[in-house]
């Protein structure tokens, strides 16, 4: 399932810090961060529900919040 979450990464070493939990994640099939939009804007397909994807965030050291 696709879904999208307002994050505050501000550049590619904040994406890959976050890429490092993701990555190694098995229910997240792909994802992406746009910085280029206001709300860096991670896009993501998982299985998992939406606060285990910011919890996964949150433990590589930010903030996800989930857009409508």
């Amino acid at each position: 399932m696709e879904r999208t979450f307002k994050t505050n990464a501000k550049c590619a070493g904040c994406v890959a810090k976050i890429g490092e939990k993701l990555n190694h994640t098995p229910e997240i099939t792909e994802w992406s961060i746009d910085l280029t939009n206001p709300n860096r804007t991670l896009l993501i397909n998982s299985s998992l529900t939406d606060n285990e994807i910011i919890t996964l965030v949150s433990e590589a050291g930010f903030k996800a919040e989930k857009l409508a």
